[in-house]
């Protein structure tokens, strides 16, 4: 009975087009994510201070921004399969960059680059989930695609962060960059192309459909939603391993376990999550999240020493809350801009939480700082201004969540099947 209900949701294209996109967002997340546990031992490595780790991981960040808001005006002038590769080719170009970066300022660099590429490429994919599927299904559409933020954790960050004990801290890009070649050849040769957006008249200059994507008022609520996301997202991620090795008593030897068991109750949690925004409603989801997520942030942000179950325990349930979010977010989003904008409005979407997030990872390393015995310090200071942007969130998509409802009401019309539309 069960499976002829996802029969009926998602055709046999449309499963292929879902797990694709999830196994790209699951390259591209990777490559920024890895940073991450690789922290405590770049730290060391490079002789960089947490200030200068936190610029390395900004950099992906600001450079992502910039070509994400330079991308925009073209975004909804191509067919979307081409810009996706386009990009993908770029993004990976970067990562193998990094894999041969002898030191600081050329990880640096390489940085930016994989930045420049790499940033536009979840935008082209939400907006191609937004043209082929009904807003009705969103939600289980973005809690398969968002599993790669989880498969990460469970496949990638474990098996980088063994390979970077094992062969040293390049061994993960290299793990990437041949993964992502793969992912790109099953892109040329099975996706169909995605160009119906085309149909539609635009005759704007490519400026002038940027200026005009960036002004409209709703879209504004949009973008600044997206930053207060991207502050309580950023913030925190940097400094993760760090602080789990310095100051909760992690051995590096655990981390890869405690990504592992984190990693499975998030691919677990996703599509049910998903499920429950269809249901439920996507904003109530939202917002329940949002509240786990900020009662385990203050729990966990001003821990010592701590046995690792514990650590694991509240990782699971601040990560279903985060998981929560992203979902919910990610769907209510995709039915803001009219169908000639979505490529445009994704675009500058990611722009600003690129952005917004460089801007949060740089103040993250102002305000965290090592001590001579190794601790973070002010982590927990940290936690406190997460929570605060969390709350502020919950009132902005809430406005949101207004607005969608608002168009649902004047024009239900949704997307073609992608059965029909290739």
């Amino acid at each position: 009975m069960a499976t002829g209900t996802k029969e009926k949701i998602f055709t046999g294209y449309q499963v292929f087009i879902i797990a694709i996109l999830a196994i790209l967002q699951f390259s591209v997340i990777l490559d920024f994510m890895v940073l991450s546990p690789l922290g405590a031992i770049l730290l060391p490595t490079l002789h960089i201070t947490t200030a200068q780790f936190g610029w390395v991981v900004s950099a992906y960040a600001f450079s992502a921004g910039i070509s994400g808001i330079l991308a925009a005006g073209f975004a909804d002038r191509y067919d979307r399969k081409k810009l996706l590769l386009f990009f993908y080719v770029g993004f990976l170009i970067g990562t193998f960059l990094c894999a041969i970066a002898p030191d600081y300022e050329f990880l640096l660099v390489a940085r930016i680059v994989t930045g420049i590429f790499g940033g536009v490429i979840g935008s082209v994919g939400f907006a191609i989930i937004s043209d082929l599927f009904k807003f009705e299904v969103r939600g289980r559409v973005m809690g398969f695609v968002q599993m790669a933020f989880a498969a990460s954790q469970i496949l990638g960050l474990p098996i980088g962060l063994l390979l970077a004990n094992q062969f040293g801290w390049h061994a993960p890009f290299w793990m990437i960059g041949v993964f992502g070649i793969l992912v790109g050849i099953v892109i040329v040769i099975y996706m169909k192309p995605v160009a119906d957006h085309l149909d539609i008249k635009n005759d704007r200059h490519p400026i002038q459909h940027l200026i005009k994507t960036f002004s409209v008022p709703d879209y504004v609520k949009g973008y600044l939603s997206t930053i207060l996301l991207a502050t309580g997202g950023f913030m925190m991620m940097p400094f993760g391993s760090a602080f789990s090795t310095n100051n909760l008593g992690l051995t590096l030897e655990q981390l890869p376990m405690v990504y592992l068991v984190v990693g499975i109750f998030s691919i677990a949690t996703g599509p049910i999550i998903g499920r429950l925004s269809d249901k439920v409603g996507k904003f109530k989801i939202f917002a329940w999240g949002s509240v786990v997520a900020c009662i385990t942030v203050a729990v966990y942000t001003p821990l010592g020493i701590t046995p690792v179950w514990i650590v694991i325990l509240l990782s699971v349930i601040m990560f279903a809350g985060i998981t929560a979010r992203m979902i919910t977010s990610g769907a209510l989003m995709s039915a803001v801009p009219a169908p000639q904008d979505r490529g445009a409005f994704m675009s500058i979407t990611s722009s600003v939480q690129q952005i917004s997030g460089g801007i949060a990872s740089a103040i993250a390393g102002m305000i965290v700082y090592q001590a001579p015995n190794g601790n973070l310090q002010r982590y927990d200071v940290l936690g406190y201004v997460v929570i605060g942007t969390m709350i502020m969130t919950i009132i902005m998509m809430y406005w949101i969540d207004q607005h969608v409802e608002e168009i649902m009401q004047r024009s239900p019309a949704a997307p073609k099947p992608v059965a029909e539309a290739v």
